[in-house]
Parts: structure tokens; C-alpha cells; sequence
């Protein structure tokens, strides 16, 4: 990444070239992460076959996720509130009018959001990499399996075998993934330059702390109530930390935190269930950069926005930020239809970050990342589904591939 950030400043030319080492290597992960969640919810929930016990997992997690999501959203108002770094600015969003325009997605309501968790075919959501919907037709198959009792045994050893070629497939990947973190690097800082970036450099920090502090604040305590420490997890996962800050991409990483999270000790069912779930409803470093973005977009354009219009419009972005699940990227659109949709903050103004966007996105993703890894412990403490002494033990040893 240090390399990579030094050949897009110096040799900007060669920079933007490099921008196809980061692109090939997250398609490689893509071209199976579905086939892994599929393999894995469907293998994790078909063996449980008690289908009260998936119904309380989902049900659990989805409660963790809404609350720590909520607080994450109140941590980035009162951070940004505070710090204040774009107020002054005074941005007159019309200049940056065709930039909006271009940055625009179309409006996507909750009926919309709710037919499009079905896909009108299975192979198409494979095909098309909806991780939602791809994610509802394995608990519905899963089910299915689950209630045909030991016939479905067969079907299961197939699967696992599948699950297991998936993963070969990534650990031969893997082996590219610092030349893939280096072009992915070299190509934002020439694409955008490092000179770009110091009118900003306030939101960028402030983002950056707000960060922290929700690791600090939120993450480490709930580690700690649940019985493991949140710093040797984040190193028992650090390439898979670190691989995202250079992708911006959370896809990138998924099959390897379903081995490892198994590896902890963390039952199979918990695991296909709630990390899978997460990276389409817990986006914690999302609501954090949704409610930074949003309130200094206001401030840069002189918008006012009183305690209860900013407490609105993250209610409503709690909501949206659901319609752009498992689609890479989507923060950005999601926040752009949302501001269309309450006409509180111009919607012009989203110019104004998509030169820093890559930057604040690989520290959100970090943090989509971490936390769906705690929230996978906490709910198989919950459970008592994890194996306690095996989990010490990884995280004390930290991981090593074997």
C-alpha cells in the first residue's frame, strides 16, 4: 500500500494504469462469494435442522444489528456536530450541479426494496451477485433441505464439498491480494492526487476519529461483555483488515472471515447465518459516514439543519441504507437518493466528496468489516454456541495458516 501510494503521487500516468490489478482481484472474489454463501448458510442452517433455533439466531442478530447501527448513526451526529469541519465553506451547490447529476441513481422505495429480496430466478441472482437475494433463496433451499431430515444428507456432502473447492479458489487468490491492495492504492492517489485531498483533509480526519471512537465506545465494550477482546480479534483478522483498506471492498474478504470465525470455535449454523445477514444489515461504518457526510454537506452550503431535521433525515438514511444492501458501492447512491427524496440538503453538494470518497469508504468498510465479526461472537455467546477455550486460545495464538 506504501509503495502503491508512492508511484500514483510520483508517476500519476502509471498510476492510473494500475487500476486493472485491483479490479481482476476483486472479480475473483466475487466470481464466488455467492456460491460460498449459498454453500455456507445452506450447509450451516440444513444441519441444525431445528428451524426454531435459525429463526432466533436471525432474529437476535437483526436486533443487534439495528441497535448498534442507531447508535453508530447518533455517534457520527454528535462527532460532526462538534468538530464542525464544513462549516465556512459556503459551497453554492449550483456550480456543482453537473457533478450531481452524473453521481444520481433513481429513487428505490421500500416496495421496490421488498420484491427485489425475491429474485425472479436463483441462477440470476448468482449471475447478477445480489448477496440479499442470493442470501434468501439458501435460507428458503436451507429449510427445505432441513425438513427432509436424513434423505437431504447426500445433498449436504455435495455442498460441502463445493464449499470447499470455493475455498481453494480464494486461498490461490489470496496470494495475489498485495498486488491487487498496491494498484487499488496507486490508482486512487493518481486519480485524485494527494494535493486533492487538504481541502477536505478536516472531514477526512474528523471521519477518521469518529471512527475510533466507535471502536472505543460501542465495539470494545460489547467484545468485552461477551467475553473476548476486540484488539486480538481485529489481529487474529489483520489481512483481511488490511486487504480492505486498499479494495474498499467488503466482498473481498468474506470467505476468508467465514473459515476463520469457524476456526475461532463459532458453531457452523451461527456463523452461515449472521455474518452473511450482517454485510447486508450491519453497516456500521456506513451510518458513520452517512451521518458525517450528510451534516457537513449542510454546513459546507450554508444549509440550516436543526437537531430534529438532522435526527429525521439518519432516521430515514437507517431505512434507505437497507436498499443498497449487497451492492458494492452503494453509499454513495444511497445517500444521493435520500437527499433527492427529503429535499433537506442539496443534493448538488454530493460533488463535493466523491474526490475523497475512496478514502472515507476504505475507513467505513474497515469498520462494516469488524464489526460484523464481533456481532457473529456476541450472538454465538448468546447462543452458546461458540467453543470458549478454542476461542482463547486462536485469539491468544493469533492466526496462523496452517
Amino acid at each position: 500500500m506504501a509503495l502503491g501510494v508512492a508511484v500514483g503521487a510520483i508517476w500519476p500516468q502509471v498510476g492510473k494504469e494500475l487500476k486493472p490489478l485491483g479490479d481482476v482481484f476483486i472479480r475473483l472474489i466475487q466470481m464466488v462469494v455467492g456460491l460460498i454463501i449459498f454453500c455456507t448458510v445452506t450447509h450451516g442452517i440444513a444441519s441444525v435442522r431445528d428451524l426454531r433455533k435459525v429463526g432466533r439466531i436471525a432474529l437476535k442478530a437483526l436486533i443487534y444489528f439495528e441497535v448498534v447501527t442507531s447508535i453508530a448513526l447518533i455517534i457520527g451526529l454528535v462527532t460532526i456536530n462538534i468538530l464542525r469541519p464544513g462549516v465556512g465553506m459556503h459551497i453554492d451547490p449550483a456550480v456543482l450541479q453537473s457533478h450531481a447529476r452524473e453521481a444520481a441513481p433513481a429513487p428505490v422505495g421500500w416496495g421496490e426494496f421488498l420484491i427485489d429480496l425475491v429474485p425472479t430466478s436463483a441462477l440470476n441472482a448468482f449471475a447478477q451477485g445480489n448477496i440479499l437475494q442470493v442470501l434468501v433463496f439458501s435460507v428458503l433451499f436451507a429449510c427445505g433441505l432441513a425438513s427432509l431430515g436424513e434423505t437431504a444428507r447426500p445433498v449436504l456432502q455435495v455442498i460441502d464439498v463445493v464449499a470447499k473447492s470455493s475455498f481453494w479458489i480464494i486461498r490461490k487468490a489470496m496470494l495475489i491480494a498485495p498486488i491487487a491492495a498496491f494498484g487499488a492504492i496507486a490508482f486512487t492517489v493518481a486519480q485524485f492526487g494527494l494535493a486533492t485531498l487538504l481541502p477536505l483533509a478536516a472531514l477526512v480526519g474528523e471521519f477518521f476519529l469518529t471512527c475510533v471512537l466507535f471502536f472505543a465506545l460501542v465495539l470494545a465494550p460489547i467484545a468485552c461483555a461477551a467475553g473476548f477482546n476486540l484488539l486480538r480479534l481485529m489481529r487474529y483478522i489483520r489481512e483481511e483488515l488490511v486487504l480492505v483498506l486498499g479494495t474498499s471492498s467488503s466482498e473481498s474478504v468474506f470467505p476468508q472471515l467465514t473459515q476463520k470465525l469457524t476456526r475461532l470455535g463459532v458453531d457452523e449454523s451461527v456463523v452461515g447465518i449472521v455474518l452473511p445477514t450482517g454485510y447486508s444489515f450491519n453497516h456500521d461504518g456506513t451510518c458513520l459516514y452517512f451521518a458525517a457526510v450528510s451534516v457537513f454537506l449542510a454546513q459546507a452550503t450554508g444549509t440550516a439543519l436543526g437537531w430534529e431535521q438532522q435526527l429525521a433525515l439518519l432516521a430515514v438514511l437507517l431505512i434507505t441504507s437497507k436498499g443498497g444492501a449487497g451492492v458494492s458501492g452503494s453509499a454513495i447512491a444511497v445517500l444521493t437518493m435520500t437527499l433527492a427524496a427529503t429535499r433537506t440538503i442539496p443534493v448538488a453538494s454530493i460533488a463535493l466528496i466523491l474526490g475523497i470518497h475512496r478514502i472515507l469508504s476504505a475507513a467505513f468498510v474497515f469498520t462494516n468489516i469488524a464489526g460484523n465479526c464481533v456481532a457473529t461472537l456476541v450472538i454465538a455467546s448468546w447462543e452458546k454456541a461458540v467453543d470458549r477455550s478454542r476461542l482463547e486460545t486462536e485469539l491468544a495464538a493469533g492466526y496462523r495458516d496452517n
